[in-house]
């Protein structure tokens, strides 16, 4: 039997990378996948891509609006809400004396209010439906500890991390599952973008921070995010009944706690 079969989930930022792995995985499970995103033309066409067990719904995680409207319609499409995937998130870069509040503040509105109020939303639906739920928060090994020229993004991840766990215990209650998944070093469009940032505080060519990253992984390359769709489709599944406020590492061997 298929571990999702019959699920509704919402997953944001889904259109690509991790998201977009992480539907494709769970409509391969059985569940129903709502491809959220802020760029709603690319959500429509990768549920296209994915199948008729996807479809598309535009969210904005900085206003409330659009994230109680994209809850009503999961459940308008879906008729229920069993799985959330906090995934919509932003990176940026900077020395210290350089951060400005506009970054500051645009990484925590997506990064750290985004995954709260959203949650918060999905647990409202999960408690009105009464039997339960799960939801994920995609944290990180920046939230694992300090880097130098990433202190607003670490910060913001440290803060998933302790939401995950606070969350993860007010919810369990209500038979909420609240875990976090923290990637290392994935490759892909997020981290092409990463890389330039790096190149230019570090005086880097093009792709060697991503080469110097990759070497640095125990497991001998960048991950994937096919390398993360095994504990996302386990922290959704009745396997994990039990897992409660939890952050698990999956980053090839990169951080150990």
């Amino acid at each position: 039997m298929k571990r999702l079969e019959g699920k509704s989930a919402l997953i944001t930022g889904s259109a690509r990378g991790i998201g977009r792995a992480f539907a494709e995985a769970y409509i391969g499970e059985g569940a129903t996948v709502a491809i959220a995103d802020i760029d709603l033309a690319r959500a429509q066409a990768t549920a296209n891509e994915l199948g008729p067990q996807a479809y598309a719904i535009a969210m904005d995680v900085t206003e409330q609006a659009s994230i109680d409207g994209a809850i009503a319609a999961v459940v308008a499409q879906a008729g229920k809400l069993d799985l959330l995937v906090n995934n919509a998130a932003l990176f940026d870069l900077a020395p210290i004396v350089e951060i400005t509040r506009d970054s500051y503040a645009r990484l925590f509105s997506i990064n750290v209010a985004g995954t709260l109020f959203t949650l918060q939303a999905a647990a409202k639906q999960m408690i009105k439906q009464g039997h339960g739920g799960k939801i994920i928060n995609m944290a990180s090994q920046a939230g694992r500890r300090g880097e130098a020229l990433v202190g607003v993004y670490c910060a913001t991840k440290a803060a998933v991390i302790s939401l995950t766990q606070s969350a993860g215990l007010d919810l369990i209650k209500h038979r909420i599952n609240v875990n976090a998944i923290a990637p290392g070093v994935v490759d892909g469009e997020h981290w092409d973008g990463v890389d330039a940032l790096f190149a230019q505080y570090e005086q880097l060519p093009r792709g060697e921070k991503k080469r110097q990253v990759g070497a640095q992984v125990p497991y001998g390359r960048m991950g994937t995010a096919q390398d993360l769709t095994g504990m996302a489709v386990f922290l959704a599944s009745a396997q994990s009944d039990y897992v409660v406020a939890q952050t698990y590492n999956v980053d090839g061997g990169n951080w150990m706690s």
